[in-house]
């Protein structure tokens, strides 16, 4: 599996192949056209009410974790993410987040549910 995560205010590269935006809003100073987004579910990203009450503090990182990776549970969210997973199984994948800490954030969470799908793809099991 090739899942990429790139922040949105870094250029993109010549590997970025499928480039997707994984946050409630646009990034802040990015023109529309600069981050070649192929496609921006915002449904993926945490709810606006975890958005706004994690506000991006370390502290509550693992206060996130546990309600967002259950947000992703939702079937019609689910249809999505697999049908992401399956395509990086193919091809690179790249989720594009305009979050400054680059190790805690929504992405995180989103690329392990990933790689957890594809597993499951490869194993021919139903997630």
């Amino acid at each position: 599996m090739t899942v990429r995560l790139k922040r949105a205010y870094e250029p993109p590269a010549r590997g970025d192949v499928r480039r997707i935006l994984i946050d409630r809003l646009w990034p802040r100073g990015c023109p529309r056209n600069s981050l070649r987004i192929d496609a921006w579910p915002r449904e993926l990203a945490p709810s606006d009410a975890f958005r706004r009450w994690f506000a991006h503090d370390p502290r509550r990182w693992q206060e996130l974790r546990r309600p967002h990776q259950t947000e992703l549970r939702v079937p019609e969210i689910r249809e999505l993410l697999q049908r992401i997973a399956a395509r990086a199984r193919r091809r690179p994948v790249t989720l594009v987040y305009a979050a400054t800490d680059k190790d805690r954030n929504n992405v995180v969470v989103m690329a392990g549910v990933l790689e957890r799908l594809v597993r499951f793809i490869r194993a021919g099991k139903s997630a």
